[in-house]
């Protein structure tokens, strides 16, 4: 079986309290061998070693487009910003939390491409568990 990846850049928009918000980089990659997982890597500036990564679960970007998702560390919601319909990403660590927007449509056609990749149902069926187990008890 071939691995389907399907990968991204969208320039997100950091909320900045009481100034302008700042774009910011994101490469979005979905791989079909981690079929409910998004990746999404931030670059924070400097020459190659200024790339943040989380990880999201796909479901939860999905909610996020309709309707408030998440607690505690990842929250996804629906919101307008001037004018624009966007998704909100809140984001908490212990080195501090963040707010992004993403453009909404742009968002929407990344995940379609995702579900085309592993729809949804079959993620089970792009994962080879026994292989994944054995890898777990090997001693």
């Amino acid at each position: 079986m071939s691995i389907a990846t399907v990968r991204t850049e969208l320039e997100l928009r950091l909320v900045v309290p009481g100034g302008p918000s700042l774009p910011v980089l994101a490469d979005m990659r979905y791989a079909a061998d981690d079929p409910w997982a998004v990746r999404v890597a931030f670059q924070t500036g400097g020459e190659g070693d200024g790339i943040v990564e989380w990880m999201f679960a796909r479901q939860l970007l999905t909610d996020g487009v309709s309707g408030t998702v998440g607690e505690g560390d990842i929250r996804v919601w629906p919101a307008m910003s001037g004018g624009e319909r966007v998704i909100n990403l809140a984001m908490a660590s212990p080195s501090g939390s963040a707010l992004f927007e993403i453009d909404r449509d742009d968002l929407v056609a990344f995940l379609q491409q995702t579900y085309l990749a592993v729809p949804t149902g079959c993620e089970g069926d792009a994962v080879d568990l026994d292989a994944e187990l054995a890898l777990l008890l090997k001693d």
